[in-house]
């Protein structure tokens, strides 16, 4: 392969199953953020999905500027659009096989984003946290899972961005 590195059949669809996982995950996290509605602690429908904790509460070194961000009136709802908008997009592509290169360039992005305004640091475990972690969490995985579906070049292994380029796989 001229645009990427040779794979097998079974590689290909190793990488397959990864970029629909990927995909998959993506696009759920931003449908239930557009759809559900954020729950209290008690198990109460409180508000709509907002980014807004999530900033407010990183430690990590771009966290104080979103959060300044965050703070300007008006611009809450519309980072919360975004994210929610690029999360369904990333999603959608890499589903799809659709403008894959694009897809895992914004996957990248947004997962260094949420690493960088929490990195885990503790180590141990931590009241509300997912688990106990020391730098490497599921962001930073999820990101090196991109990072291989980017230079593998997984839209010209299958999907619409190959139909698209009238190829084959």
């Amino acid at each position: 392969m001229a645009d990427g590195p040779a794979v097998t059949k079974g590689q290909g669809a190793a990488l397959i199953l990864l970029r629909l996982l990927v995909g998959w995950h993506f696009l759920y996290e931003g449908l239930v953020k557009a759809i559900l509605p954020a729950w209290s602690r008690a198990g109460q429908p409180i508000a709509s999905w907002s980014a807004w904790g999530y900033i407010h509460s990183g430690s990590g070194p771009v966290a104080a500027f979103l959060e300044k961000m965050a703070a300007v009136p008006g611009a809450g709802p519309w980072i919360d659009r975004l994210v929610i908008a690029a999360l369904i997009l990333v999603g959608l592509s890499l589903l799809l096989g659709l403008f894959t290169q694009a897809g895992c360039w914004g996957a990248l992005l947004l997962l260094a984003l949420f690493y960088l305004v929490a990195i885990p640091t503790q180590g141990v475990a931590v009241p509300g946290a997912e688990g106990s972690y020391l730098l490497v969490n599921k962001n930073l995985v999820e990101a090196a899972a991109v990072l291989v579906l980017l230079v593998f070049r997984t839209g010209r292994i299958a999907g619409l961005d190959l139909l698209r380029q009238g190829g084959r796989s």
